[in-house]
């Protein structure tokens, strides 16, 4: 089984930052595609960011809106995944979850999610 980690959620001032980090664990081979989906309260979940698997030269993607602000990032060393936000925004308050395309053997994968964080914007 593969278990995928959120923290760095909280509680930010609109125009401030916060980072957010997903730390994948279980059994893992090698995790593919990485994503950043968020969902606030009576909306359908999103998708902020994505990233394939950067040894085979895969680009970040972004939902326009949070194009220049955010910034996906991650550390296939430590299958690790980052979201860095800034200048966020009152509307971007939400549960944020990562996503994962893992590889548990050479040939098999599967997608997991983890449980989510929750960032407020608010004054």
């Amino acid at each position: 089984q593969v278990q995928l980690v959120e923290s760095g959620g909280g509680l930010v001032q609109p125009g401030g930052s916060l980072r957010l980090s997903c730390a994948a664990s279980g059994s893992i081979f090698k995790i593919d595609a990485m994503a950043w989906y968020r969902q606030a309260p009576g909306t359908q979940r999103e998708l902020v960011a994505s990233v394939s698997e950067l040894a085979a030269g895969g680009r970040p993607n972004y939902a326009d809106s949070v194009k220049v602000r955010f910034t996906i990032s991650r550390d296939n060393a430590k299958n690790t995944l980052f979201l860095q936000m800034n200048s966020l925004k009152p509307e971007e308050t939400a549960v944020y979850y990562c996503n994962a395309d893992v590889f548990t053997t050479p040939r098999q994968v599967y997608n997991f999610w983890g449980q989510g964080t929750q960032v407020t914007v608010s004054s």
